[in-house]
């Protein structure tokens, strides 16, 4: 059997599309793989990593990257998970589905590291229940 790829893209790589990677290979364990790449190459947010640590997930070792090797590569879903990436990604070719779920960019949020948290637990509950909701189609 041929395991499902799915892509997550984002604009930086660092938030989003990390979290996105991470829930989903942590809710379906070996049923995908499962990768994340932006628009630009940044890094992963401190606080992308501590909302996750708090879920038993652990990103400290994912690396921000680029989509541009990856747009040959065979995907089953192509997900983007902000709208600027939506806009900018170019169409990969191999993909059976391209997505687009919008979610706020948390690591725009502002004021101190709590308010900050706040934001990015949110988003990354946003995110999982996303995630359930198009598990149960798969």
């Amino acid at each position: 059997m041929i395991t499902p790829r799915v892509l997550f893209l984002c604009t930086h790589n660092s938030a989003r599309s990390q979290m996105a990677e991470g829930l989903l290979r942590t809710m379906a364990g070996d049923r995908f793989e499962v990768q994340s790449a932006g628009t630009e190459k940044t890094a992963v947010h401190p606080l992308a990593i501590r909302v996750m640590a708090e879920h038993g997930i652990d990103i400290s070792g994912h690396s921000s990257k680029v989509y541009d090797g990856l747009i040959a590569a065979s995907w089953d879903s192509v997900i983007a998970v902000c709208d600027d990436a939506n806009e900018r990604c170019p169409v990969f070719p191999g993909a059976i589905e391209h997505l687009h779920w919008s979610f706020e960019d948390p690591s725009r949020a502002t004021g101190d590291e709590q308010a900050r948290l706040v934001v990015f637990r949110r988003v990354r509950d946003e995110i999982e229940a996303r995630l359930v909701e198009w598990l149960a189609t798969r």
